[in-house]
């Protein structure tokens, strides 16, 4: 399926136009398919307390559903933990994996309009790479997004984005994420 410059989303023709170009030539790489790019995002949200009130889960899965434009999975208990008061089955969580389009502008109101929002914020962690060239990032408060009625919520839940990228090595997809804009802390 072929997208004109209109239709795409704005960190996705920014990544086509520009980023892949720069990539290139600073990765000193022959072929352009040797370009490193972002596969996929992957947003989970557990809810631990909706092993005693399963109401805080649909109320998350809502949020959720908001905040990426997707109708998040249920992720359920693999196994029974007597610690916990978990049964194996139970609903615990909530996750979306986004690609294509949808991606980049979730992409892109997580860099542009959501991270600026988080209190004191200094940038994203340097630490969050997998030595794969994946990225993970917590959040700690899901009002950060725009989507989100303040007014609505009955408590902040966290959320953790792993971004996956193509890229060999964290150092390659450390460069693909900083073109993109991805704001990390000063070292």
């Amino acid at each position: 399926m072929s997208t004109t410059n209109a239709n795409r989303p704005r960190l996705q023709a920014r990544y086509l136009d520009k980023v892949r170009i720069e990539l290139k030539a600073n990765l000193k790489l022959k072929s352009s398919m040797a370009v490193p790019k972002i596969v996929k995002v992957v947003v989970n949200m557990g809810v631990g307390e909706a092993t005693a009130d399963a109401k805080k889960l649909d109320k998350a899965v809502e949020e959720l559903r908001l905040i990426t434009g997707q109708q998040p999975r249920i992720c359920r208990a693999r196994k029974s933990e007597a610690n916990f008061k978990l049964r194996a089955g139970l609903a615990i969580g909530a996750k979306v994996t986004l690609r294509g389009p949808i991606m980049y502008e979730f992409l892109d109101r997580l860099i542009a309009v959501a991270l600026p929002r988080v209190r004191d914020f200094r940038g994203v962690p340097n630490s969050g790479f997998d030595g794969h060239g994946n990225y993970s990032l917590g959040v700690k408060e899901q009002i950060i997004f725009p989507e989100i009625n303040f007014d609505m919520i009955d408590e902040t839940r966290g959320m953790d984005i792993t971004i996956v990228t193509t890229a060999k090595n964290d150092a390659e997809a450390r460069e693909l994420l900083v073109a993109m804009g991805l704001p990390f802390r000063k070292r």
